[in-house]
């Protein structure tokens, strides 16, 4: 029996920037900047499942808003 292998997207996205403070949650148009990445990995067609990989709970409730699954929020 052959078991199908899952093809899986990691968008990492650290909430601790030095420079520019949230950038990754920053609105780059209408969206944040994370839901451009999410969007493109989901509309690709190429992956089973995206997910996000973040220490920030604010940042795990967009990615999952724009479709991104985060399993587990890592520690900082």
């Amino acid at each position: 029996m052959k078991t199908k292998l899952k093809t899986v997207a990691i968008i990492p996205a650290r909430s601790g920037s030095k420079r520019i403070l949230d950038k990754n949650i920053a609105l780059l148009g209408k969206h944040p900047m994370l839901a451009y990445s999410i969007n493109v990995a989901i509309e690709s067609g190429f992956f089973d499942e995206v997910i996000c990989s973040t220490d920030s709970s604010q940042y795990a409730e967009i990615a999952e808003y724009y479709g991104a699954t985060v399993p587990f929020l890592r520690s900082n």
